[in-house]
This record gives structure tokens, sequence and C-alpha cells, in this order.
């Protein structure tokens, strides 16, 4: 038996904030992965901390006594970056270790198991999904994703999320009139130009808690070269500059490279596709 689930990470994300009393976040899952992966071949594998917290949730909340199983996680998602790739490990071992106990659990399950480790980015749900991110509610999924493009940006180091959140407990109130006025551009199926226009909001006005480096000179730089917004990791170091679909990734890391010659402080990582957060299922027997 072989059990493989596949989780998304993210570049930071679209939106986050306060709304109506409720924190939350919006997606923007990337194609770089987390997979847990379940055998009955013997050997063991230590997990991360949180990882191996989430077994031991999952078990209990499906009255498992045990778990007889080899589960090893393999991730191509880089640690500390606002990338999710805590999140996506903890999904993926929660519906890997559900899946070898005869299980497959909802989205909304899988949040609720995940925000009992740590606040929860909704990279395992379809869609660019709109999380309570602490108690991992499902609020809203918007489908189908536009097929944009991210071009990923690091500013170094790396941020402790679990310090970052007690930090901006105090501070969420602040965020309240940015978060409803950027959600307010989402109400139907957004566009692609939409979804620039609130990231570069909820990015903005993220700048007094954790700045990113001439943030306001980087959104225009990137606009004049045909971007339609710029995303932050509002707990972690990358940003993304979001492009048309119709622009060429080619073109697209032609810009990027005139960009960080124009902009030290940034490293491109990556030029991906924005994609639908998802939870991949292989079984082998």
């Amino acid at each position: 038996m072989v059990i493989r689930v596949r989780v998304p990470g993210s570049c930071g994300e679209l939106v986050q904030g306060v709304c109506h009393g409720t924190p939350f976040l919006l997606t923007c899952p990337v194609p770089i992965f987390s997979t847990a992966v379940v055998s009955d071949e013997p050997g063991f594998s230590r997990l991360p901390p949180k990882a191996a917290q989430a077994v031991n949730f999952t078990l209990s909340y499906l009255h498992c006594s045990s778990f007889p199983y080899h589960l090893q996680l393999v991730s191509s998602i880089p640690r500390g970056k606002g990338m999710a790739s805590s999140s996506a490990d903890v999904a993926a071992v929660i519906q890997a270790v559900a899946c070898a106990c005869g299980r497959t659990l909802s989205e909304q399950d899988v949040g609720h198991l995940a925000a009992r480790v740590d606040p929860t980015d909704g990279v395992f749900a379809r869609g660019l999904s709109l999380i309570q991110y602490r108690r991992g509610n499902i609020i809203r999924s918007y489908e189908p994703v536009p097929p944009m493009n991210v071009a990923i940006l690091d500013t170094g180091g790396t941020v402790d999320t679990q310090t970052f959140h007690h930090q901006w407990d105090k501070t969420m109130p602040y965020h309240t009139a940015p978060a409803v006025a950027a959600l307010s551009l989402l109400d139907k199926e957004p566009t692609e130009e939409q979804i620039g226009e609130a990231a570069t909001m909820s990015a903005l006005a993220h700048q007094n808690i954790l700045p990113k480096p001439a943030l306001p000179q980087l959104i225009q730089a990137c606009r004049e070269m045909g971007a339609l917004g710029v995303n932050a990791a509002h707990s972690g170091t990358v940003c993304g500059v979001l492009f048309p679909s119709f622009m060429p990734v080619s073109e697209v890391k032609q810009c990027m490279t005139e960009l960080t010659a124009r902009f030290p402080d940034y490293t491109l990582l990556d030029v991906v596709p924005l994609i639908s957060g998802t939870m991949d299922i292989e079984k082998e027997e």
C-alpha cells in the first residue's frame, strides 16, 4: 500500500486582514508542493514537530489508537518565507493519515484539524480560498482561478510565524478597513485586474507591520512593466508580482531581470502560474 497526498505552497497571501471581526486570508497557491507518503514498508521517518502534532490530532479525531504505517514528508517549499510550508505539510499529513485509516476528510475537517496545530493557510482547499485561519473555517472559494503569472520575489531572511501572529493580534483592528475594501473588489467572480488591485491594497496596508523594502516604488515600477499588482507574504519575506495571463513567461522573466537590478533588496525565486488549491490523493495497492 502506498498513499500520496500532495498540497501546494503559496506566494504569501492575496489579501489578509479582519472583516466584520473575523481574521481571514485569501490564498495565493502556486505549484510548489509538500507531499505526505504513507506506506506499509518498514522504517521510520522523523517528521517536523507541527506535522507530528497533526498525526496525533488526526488519529484522535478518527478514534484510532495506533498507526502501524511508515509516514514520510517530501517538500519543495522554502521554509520561513511565508509560502505556507507548514500549512501544506500539516494538511497533507492529516489527509494521508485519514486515508490510511480508511477515511477521506472534507476541506472543512482538514482546516479545523490544521488550525489546532497552527494558524493555517487554506492552500488545501479548491480555488482561491478565503479562510478564517485561526479556526480553519473555509468562508468562500473563488473558482475558476484566473491563469495569472506570479513572479516570486524574496527579500531574504526568515520569519517565525508563531511569533509574528502574536504581534499581529495587537494590530488587527488597524487592518479592518483595508481588508473590507480589498474584499469588496472580489464580491463576484474576480477578474485578473481586480485580484491585482485587491492584493496591492492589502500589501500596502501591511507595510507598518512587516514592511517590504521600497514597496510603493516597487509596485509603481511593476505596473510600468505591465503587472497588475503586487501581493505580499503578510507573515513572511516574499512578494508576488502579478502579471496578466496573456504576457509570455519569457517577457515576465526579462521584466524581473530589469526590476531586480533596480531593486537589489529583492531576489527572483521563480515565475509560476497562480493555481487552484488542492489535496491531490493517489493510492496504490
